[in-house]
């Protein structure tokens, strides 16, 4: 295990350093506090040391952690976050890690713990005032009744399947671990709100692999080879599958083709001859207002029957 233990708190470079250690496996199980020793006996004995020396009470460890920023996962912010005297060396310390020596005394475990819970206690009671941004991915923190800040947020909920994460609205940008998926960049920037907007659905959260395979089978169909070749014979027609379909069903149900196109052309002959909504010259239009045509006097057709059987009964 190797770390890298560096000096940077001064205005005059001169005086940084950058140690690199080799732990002994026996460093690995022990307190923090020896690499602190450590770095401090190595530097007061350079010339850095000579320049400006260093007292061990006064200084500690502290290793540089990503987190959100402000309640927001949209920044890539990292802090230095202290190191107990007394916490087990592979326990806050990974392989390759940026040591920190900062200056102010070092802390224990517990007095650490014992600062954080206060601050909990303190954000609890500011909280009672504060509202939070509703808006995905933003998560601020204001005044009830405002000012409201800045936002930058996403349109959509996360999406969240098998190893992927990622925004419903940026599906293009996916991340693989939760520490990239903070730093992805936002689609939308307005102002924070603590008010949702009205929906009959409820707003789901997050999304995850059973909503994506109902989103995909909610989509447009896709259209058969036969029913696209059927529309581009017909001039990009939308409507010339459904009479491609509707002539092999009136067939399988004792109507001869040439019946149906006999019918069928000649109701395309009277919208050209009468200009129908404009379908002079455009064969996709004629076919598609024919369809309709055709459709309706079927029905009425159905209707006849229907109220003769009434009539009958």
């Amino acid at each position: 295990m190797k770390v890298f233990l560096r000096y940077e708190e001064n205005d005059d470079e001169s005086t940084h350093k950058t140690l690199k250690i080799t732990l002994p496996k026996s460093w690995k199980t022990g307190p923090t506090s020896r690499l602190l020793d450590q770095f401090i006996e190595s530097y007061n004995a350079g010339k850095e040391g000579e320049a400006n020396p260093l007292n061990a009470t006064a200084m500690h460890l502290c290793v540089r952690r990503r987190v959100a920023t402000n309640g927001s996962i949209n920044g890539d912010a990292a802090i230095l976050k202290d190191l107990p005297s007394d916490g087990i060396v592979v326990e806050f310390i990974s392989d390759r890690d940026d040591v920190y020596v900062c200056h102010g005394p070092s802390r224990t475990n517990s007095e650490i713990k014992a600062e954080r819970e206060e601050q909990l206690k303190r954000e609890k009671e500011d909280k009672k005032n504060q509202s939070q941004c509703v808006h995905f991915g933003c998560n601020k923190r204001f005044p009830k009744g405002g000012p409201y800040p800045e936002c930058h947020f996403h349109s959509g909920p996360p999406v969240f399947h098998e190893t992927a994460k990622f925004w419903s609205c940026c599906p293009d940008k996916k991340a693989y671990d939760w520490e990239s998926f903070q730093t992805l960049p936002t689609c939308q920037t307005g102002i924070c709100t603590d008010v949702r907007e009205e929906s009959d659905a409820p707003r789901k959260e997050f999304l995850g692999g059973c909503d994506l395979r109902e989103q995909i089978s909610a989509g447009p169909k896709l259209r058969s080879i036969d029913d696209f070749n059927a529309s581009v014979a017909a001039g990009g027609s939308e409507s010339a599958p459904v009479a491609v379909r509707l002539r092999s069903v009136l067939k399988e149900l004792g109507v001869e083709n040439e019946l149906f196109d006999q019918v069928f052309d000649g109701i395309k002959k009277e919208i050209r001859e009468k200009n129908v909504n404009g379908t002079e010259g455009d064969d996709a239009k004629v076919v598609d207002e024919a369809v309709k045509v055709l459709g309706a006097m079927l029905k009425s057709a159905m209707k006849s029957i229907a109220v003769e059987q009434l009539r009958i009964r």
